[in-house]
């Protein structure tokens, strides 16, 4: 609209230095993480250099003045971003706001955006209307490389700042939303001056590009409303194709509605969105075709894709083998599956429920993924997985390994909490802090695992065998509890089934955590409304003085998380991490209970208390 506008230079010079100002803003941000990633770096190679002489009790704890300062910083930060609001009622879950750390963030960012919209441009003159216009046209255009960059699977602001994609993807819906408001601002102070002056029909008939931008509008409109949590869990499969389409329409109208000036913006944009286009389609050739497949093992040797196996447990569950894997991966990472007779244009993001290679394969690498049954693929999975009783085999491609988890091992006691299929994320981590061979600060393992049916967790309660004698070996301490709150299961039965023994005694208990104790009695009271009483506590040794005994908790009442996390974080001399993988209220809780843990014992602020990191991955899509 500005290129054909006579008055199209008189604003040019302000708005396109704001727009350098901006982008100068956003390296500035992440240089700032950098920097960040490079002394959390090395304190960790600093911990484990320390714990690998031996010269410390506790290496997790700040060795100098500096980096007690840093971990003060650290702990100011983790307070103020974990906490998070719940909105618990049914139907309206979707409206629960980001974490206070993502709303402060968000803050920042409309800050920003507020400046450079009204900066210089509320003058009472003839072009009050236009400058302002002209302004939010250009405050639009400049957020649109951003919004496809946050966008990318291949994330060059991920790798930047050591964040992968889907953690990135609620700030790409956010600057999508900002973006709406500033290209209606501009739209409406253009549209009110030509209604002052009765020009709106002149302008439509003689500005194409007018047009266009409505256009490109109208697109911003509907993938806000589209991707609103209701319309996107309708059809989810259906949203992600439309939203691939609106993105590249939406380029097309801004790159026709905005001036030559200005369309540097949308080159950049595609820039970003034909390079993440072509590292996934790399990688997906990479991970999928081998030039000289080794024939002599079984069922590998398959040159274009990997042979997978489908097996269905219980009613909603369904576990896939995939064999001969070339590549690998780290816990917490997940990939993308597409299984071409299953879904011809469908591939979903699952997370890689193994660590290493799975005992008992044919072949030289394998995982497994566990996807539990909502509706379309994941339904058309279970279904052909009961059909096929796990003895036919497909041929499926995968993507990635996706993902940036945090390093595991730089931690003195690891709290893993989980719900149902959430365990794909917090068993690996388990798994490859108890098989690794390299230097480890942990001393003790603490693991949560809730679900409703005992089916949605039998999977990986008989996974759990090896670990418990593997933890004795390398001494560390491991207590996992495991808690199906309706229907019965097949450990909850005969805990031998599983492998695993059932120590849920008072006398035997005592050894282990506070919770364990608290649900060895809830369960012989045998009221659920036990639940809600206040915990029994007891005393706990730390993990530096505690044994290497490993123990199981089994029960039928829902956990109290709160004491679970608590217990960890008092009995440990180190620095803490609580790991949780679950649904918006556990997730919610979760972070409340750590926030609010820190600020009580002033971690880092003179008392004595060492930090508690908090790494929260929510499954929901």
């Amino acid at each position: 609209m500005e290129g054909t506008h006579t008055h199209m230079n008189m604003f040019s010079t302000v708005n396109t230095d704001l727009a350098r100002r901006y982008w100068y803003t956003v390296a500035g941000f992440a240089g700032a993480f950098m920097m960040i990633r490079a002394v959390n770096f090395y304190k960790a190679q600093l911990r484990l250099r320390r714990k690998a002489a031996n010269s410390v009790e506790f290496p997790t704890k700040p060795s100098n003045r500096v980096l007690e300062i840093w971990a003060t910083l650290t702990a100011v930060v983790r307070e103020a971003s974990a906490p998070q609001l719940h909105i618990p009622f049914r139907g309206f879950s979707w409206l629960t706001p980001p974490p206070l750390g993502r709303l402060i963030t968000l803050l920042v960012y409309w800050i920003i955006i507020i400046y450079m919209m009204t900066i210089n441009v509320v003058v009472k003159d003839v072009f009050f209307w236009e400058r302002i216009g002209y302004r939010n046209a250009w405050v639009t255009i400049t957020q649109v490389p951003l919004l496809y960059l946050l966008a990318s699977k291949c994330s060059v602001v991920g790798f930047l700042v050591g964040t992968s994609h889907e953690r990135l993807n609620w700030l790409h819906r956010w600057v999508g939303r900002t973006m709406f408001v500033t290209a209606s601002v501009h739209g409406w102070h253009f549209f009110t001056d030509w209604v002052r002056t009765d020009f709106v029909e002149y302008e439509f008939r003689v500005m194409p590009s007018v047009k266009y931008g409505l256009g490109a509008w109208a697109v911003l409109l509907w993938t806000l409303l589209s991707g609103l949590a209701p319309f996107r869990r309708m059809a989810y499969e259906l949203f992600v194709l439309q939203h691939l389409l609106s993105a590249a329409f939406f380029l097309w109208l801004i790159y026709v509605h905005v001036p030559s000036n200005a369309r540097y913006n949308v080159w950049f944009a595609i820039a970003a969105l034909c390079f993440d286009r072509f590292c996934r389609i790399g990688l997906l050739l990479w991970r999928n075709v081998k030039f000289f497949p080794d024939k002599s093992k079984c069922r590998g040797g398959q040159r274009i894709g990997h042979q997978a196996q489908f097996k269905a447990v219980g009613e909603s569950i369904t576990v896939i083998t995939i064999k001969d894997v070339h590549f690998k991966w780290r816990p917490g990472q997940h990939l993308y599956l597409w299984v071409p007779r299953l879904g011809p244009l469908e591939a979903h993001p699952y997370t890689i429920a193994c660590a290493h290679k799975l005992p008992g394969t044919c072949i030289c690498n394998s995982i497994q993924l566990v996807v539990r049954k909502h509706g379309g693929f994941s339904r058309r999975l279970h279904e052909f997985a009961a059909k096929t009783g796990g003895k036919e085999h497909q041929t499926v491609f995968v993507s990635g390994p996706y993902g940036a988890p945090p390093r595991w091992d730089i931690y003195e006691t690891i709290v893993l909490i989980s719900a149902s299929t959430g365990a794909s994320f917090t068993l690996p981590i388990l798994e490859g802090l108890l098989k690794s061979k390299r230097t480890n600060c942990v001393k003790r393992v603490d693991f949560l695992l809730a679900a409703r049916q005992g089916e949605e967790i039998d999977f990986y309660v008989s996974r759990l065998h090896t670990l418990i004698g593997r933890a004795t070996e390398v001494g560390i301490e491991l207590a996992v509890h495991i808690a199906v709150t309706q229907g019965a299961s097949t450990f909850m039965q005969d805990p031998r089934a599983a492998g695993i023994q059932n120590v849920g005694t008072a006398s035997v208990a005592s050894s282990g955590s506070n919770l364990g104790e608290a649900m060895d009695e809830k369960v012989a009271g045998g009221s659920s409304a036990d639940v809600e009483q206040q915990p029994v506590r007891g005393a706990r040794k730390r993990a530096s003085e505690a044994s290497t005994d490993s123990h199981v908790y089994f029960s039928s009442v829902r956990p109290d998380v709160d004491d679970f996390i608590r217990g960890a974080v008092e009995a440990t001399g180190g620095e803490t991490s609580v790991v949780v993988c679950g649904g918006p209220s556990l997730v919610s809780r979760v972070r409340n209970c750590v926030a609010a843990l820190s600020d009580e014992r002033a971690v880092h602020k003179g008392t004595g208390a060492q930090g508690i990191h908090l790494f929260a991955e929510e499954y929901n899509f």
